[in-house]
């Protein structure tokens, strides 16, 4: 393993179902992700991309193949082990925003922080908070907060226990083309600004575009990549994609 990736999969595989009705999710996926990066994952429907990020955020385990994160290996892990270090390493983003509608914007952040029963470092709180432009808000509800607004509580709460790893799961997928744009500021930002790691899924090539690299999935394979990616580069792989899945996958991006 390289030691400046914070995931590293190798030769991952991923099936459901039976011998009668088998899906391979992923097959043979072997990429690194490293440290203060962002990474866009895009593929067609049914290419493997959530089963790959639930993969390599300890969400769902492998059939086969290794999965380090943070410098764990994940294979052997329990469930109280792996819960752990996702509440400690990774940060999740999600389209739906997933917040709790009794709870106000900083409780909404400090959330991870107590489930993991520790107490909330207020200078940082209130550092997370401001960066994410939600400082007069911060004792509102989520349903006194604009979908925008909402999914910047979610990347606050993502960004408050210093993760090592941030997953976004299409953040943009329910917002508007002007908020969507502020979102990917706050992501980018994270990762120029404060080192973070970022690893997103996304069909949008705009969105895609924000990152340093967007990696291509086709029928459970990686396919190919692009660095520093311009929205109507991506656009043009994904019109391709389908053929790209004829050819022979990449097999080890950023080995």
């Amino acid at each position: 393993m390289q030691t400046e990736d914070v995931v590293r999969l190798e030769s991952v595989h991923k099936t459901y179902g039976d011998k009668r009705h088998r899906v391979e999710a992923l097959r043979g996926v072997t990429i690194g992700l490293p440290r203060g990066s962002f990474t866009a994952v895009m593929g067609p429907s049914g290419s493997g991309k959530s089963t790959f990020l639930h993969c390599a955020a300890g969400l769902d385990r492998p059939t086969s193949g290794s999965v380090r994160l943070a410098e764990r290996e994940l294979t052997g892990l329990g469930e109280t082990a792996l819960t752990k270090l996702r509440r400690e390493r990774v940060g999740f983003v999600f389209q739906s925003f997933n917040l709790l509608p009794a709870l106000t914007v900083q409780q909404n952040i400090t959330l991870p922080l107590r489930l993991a029963g520790k107490r909330a470092d207020r200078a940082l709180v209130a550092d997370v908070i401001s960066r994410v432009g939600l400082a007069d808000r911060r004792k509102h509800l989520p349903a006194e907060l604009s979908g925008g607004q909402q999914q910047r509580v979610a990347i606050a709460r993502a960004l408050v226990t210093r993760p090592a790893v941030i997953f976004a799961d299409e953040p943009t997928g329910a917002l508007d083309t002007r908020t969507a744009r502020d979102v990917l500021d706050l992501l980018r930002s994270a990762v120029r600004v404060h080192g973070q790691t970022v690893v997103m899924v996304t069909h949008d090539p705009v969105a895609a575009s924000y990152a340093d690299r967007v990696v291509f999935l086709a029928d459970g394979q990686l396919v190919g990549e692009l660095r520093n990616p311009a929205p109507d580069a991506v656009a043009e792989r994904m019109t391709h994609l389908g053929a790209w899945a004829d050819h022979t996958p990449v097999r080890a991006l950023g080995a």
